[in-house]
This record gives structure tokens, sequence and C-alpha cells, in this order.
């Protein structure tokens, strides 16, 4: 289950996306630097119990109209071999676990396998604040069609970087949904990935 330490991050994960966030390529925001408030997310655990996994949601509230993003991240305790550097987001002094270093869970095998597993119904999604405590406010929403839940089942799994509300994009048919918090306090519901079986070509011969 997954552990949440009370403890100080320095720099901490806000100053790290702060940097961070404008310099990829599905930022919404402009030429300000992004003004950056937590508003949910949740954990997931590794079996191995090396990488810590997260899946933040931010908000920038600079713009008029404030933008919501997604950010999956992996913290580690030591350089990931063969990671490109832009995916790296930054490092941390953690109070407990010291070093950590903080990359874009979308790049993170770790990350996006335990993310593939809770697609398929094979993990159990946890409190972003709160250890050994399942979430069940996160869900996962139908599947794709003739689909049989399987450890060996291959998914093409996408992220919605830039959150919007049920209201405002429907949901497809096999998705994961979750929710975050608004600037003005309201809560609201909306999707965070999308899957679907992946179709290996069949060889003729």
């Amino acid at each position: 289950m997954a552990s949440v330490h009370r403890t100080t991050m320095t720099p901490t994960k806000l100053d790290l996306l702060t940097r961070w966030l404008p310099s990829r390529s599905w930022y919404a925001g402009g030429a300000e630097k992004p003004e950056l408030v937590k508003a949910g997310g949740f954990r997931l655990d590794d079996p191995e119990g090396e990488v810590g996994i997260e899946f933040m949601v931010v908000v920038d509230t600079g713009p008029a109209d404030p933008v919501t993003y997604l950010v999956p991240m992996g913290y580690r305790g030591a350089p990931r071999e063969g990671a490109a550097e832009e995916t790296l987001i930054g490092t941390s002094e953690h109070g407990v676990l010291g070093t950590r270093w903080i990359y874009d869970g979308a790049h993170d095998p770790v990350v996006t396998a335990r993310l593939h597993a809770l697609l398929r119904g094979e993990a159990t999604p946890q409190h972003q604040s709160e250890s050994d405590t399942p979430d069940p406010t996160v869900t996962v929403r139908g599947n794709a069609p003739g689909y049989a839940h399987g450890a060996g089942t291959a998914l093409d799994v996408g992220l919605v970087r830039v959150l919007r509300p049920e209201e405002e994009a429907p949901s497809p048919s096999w998705c994961l949904v979750a929710g975050w918090t608004r600037p003005d306090g309201t809560s609201v519901r909306g999707v965070f990935a999308t899957a679907a079986p992946r179709h290996e070509a069949v060889p003729r011969g």
C-alpha cells in the first residue's frame, strides 16, 4: 500500500512543475509563468516498492480561464538508467528519503505499467495524502467491446494532460475518471486516461 510521509520537499513539487510545465508541447498557457495550485490526484503502488507513483492535478490560476493539468510522476531514489533528459521534471530533497529524482510518469515504465494495471482492473488507486488508504473516487469506466480482463492483454493508453469536466468533454467507452477541485472550491470530475486493447498484427504464412 502507498505510504505518505509527513515531511518537506525542497524544492516543492509545485516549484518544479512551475519551471517544467511551460516546456511541454501540451502546455496551454502563455508567456507568463504559471501560478500553480494543487487541485487533486491519487497514487498507485509499485509492487517492488522502489518507485513512488503520484498522479497530480494542478491548476494554473494565472489565466482569466484557469487551466487544469494532469501530471503523473515517478519518484526514484536514483537516476533512471537510460532515461531521456527531458523526461526528468527535477530533483528534490525529501525530508525522510533524501534526494528524489522526479520523472514525468508518461515516460517512466513503472508508472505506465501500473496505470495499465489500473485500467485492466488489477490495481487499486490510493489516496493522495493518506497512507494505506484506497481512493474509491477514482474509477475505471466501461471497457472495449469483447474485452476480457487479463494481465496478458496489451493496451493502448492515452493520458489526458489538459483536464476538462465531464460535461465539457464526453467520456469514451473505456476510461479512467477522477475528480479535482476548481479554484472557486467546486468539485468536478473528468477523464484522466483512455484505453483500448492493442490489436497485434497476425503474421501470414
